[in-house]
């Protein structure tokens, strides 16, 4: 992968789970990197003697957002890259949520990026370009019953990546990552303990969920010279992917 020494990277969410992953791939890679959240981590990712450098930031919010860029701007010169990792949802039937609920997980997880990569791009163009790479889910590409506004939100972030890199090359690259089930600090609560994650990663073709570093190796060549002809892209990594209901079915008769 090509040195990322003389390079910004900013990752939204990137002090837990598969932010965290992300953010410790490029500073491993030589990267300066400033990740953003509500609320000060209790630690910040660090590798090769290097941390990454937090600014406050809810990125629901538009000038907020456009702080956190001018921020980085003012205190490293440059961005060159930007990983959309903030996102998520809890698990709401869909008969049951509220309109505000509704909203609220599309501007995290939708128009938060969607603005916050427009911010960037401005900041990207003012120096040589840069590599735009959003974190969605396979929640994008097939149903996902009590998230569905959260689905919906990530499909539109697939869709919103396949425009912009039209729209802004060749000046600013744009990706998008599909990121399988994922064993992070909130996995046991979400798939039912330890053992239920067991049970999961016994049906999955490559054995085990998907680990954090493995996002943040996918980012690292997204936004490397080695992917200079890739944009608009759809990376899934996801291990091959969920096996088919059916196939459950089969196994329990």
């Amino acid at each position: 992968m090509s040195d990322f020494s003389d390079r910004t990277v900013v990752v939204t969410g990137g002090s837990r789970g598969l932010g965290r992953g992300i953010a410790t791939r490029f500073l491993e890679a030589g990267a300066t990197v400033v990740i953003c959240g509500r609320k000060v981590p209790e630690s910040l990712p660090v590798a090769n003697g290097q941390a990454a450098r937090f600014i406050t930031a809810d990125v629901r919010d538009a000038d907020q957002s456009q702080a956190l860029i001018n921020s980085v701007v003012e205190l490293t010169g440059r961005v060159d890259v930007l990983v959309n990792n903030a996102g998520g949802s809890p698990e709401v039937a869909a008969a049951d949520a509220s309109p505000r609920f509704t909203e609220s997980i599309i501007r995290l997880n939708l128009i938060a990026p969607a603005v916050l990569s427009q911010q960037a791009y401005a900041a990207m163009r003012a120096n040589d370009g840069g590599s735009i790479i959003n974190i969605a889910s396979v929640s994008a590409i097939r149903p996902s019953p009590g998230t569905a506004a959260y689905g919906a939100a990530k499909a539109g972030l697939v869709n919103l990546t396949r425009s912009l890199a039209q729209e802004w090359a060749p000046d600013v690259r744009v990706n998008v990552i599909v990121a399988g089930l994922a064993r992070t600090e909130a996995a046991e609560a979400h798939y039912g303990g330890e053992e239920g994650i067991r049970r999961i990663e016994q049906r999955m073709p490559m054995q085990r969920m998907l680990l954090p570093e493995d996002v943040g190796r996918a980012c690292l060549y997204l936004a490397s010279d080695d992917a200079a002809y890739v944009s608009g892209a759809t990376l899934e990594v996801h291990g091959g992917g969920e096996p088919p209901a059916f196939l459950s079915l089969k196994h329990d008769d």
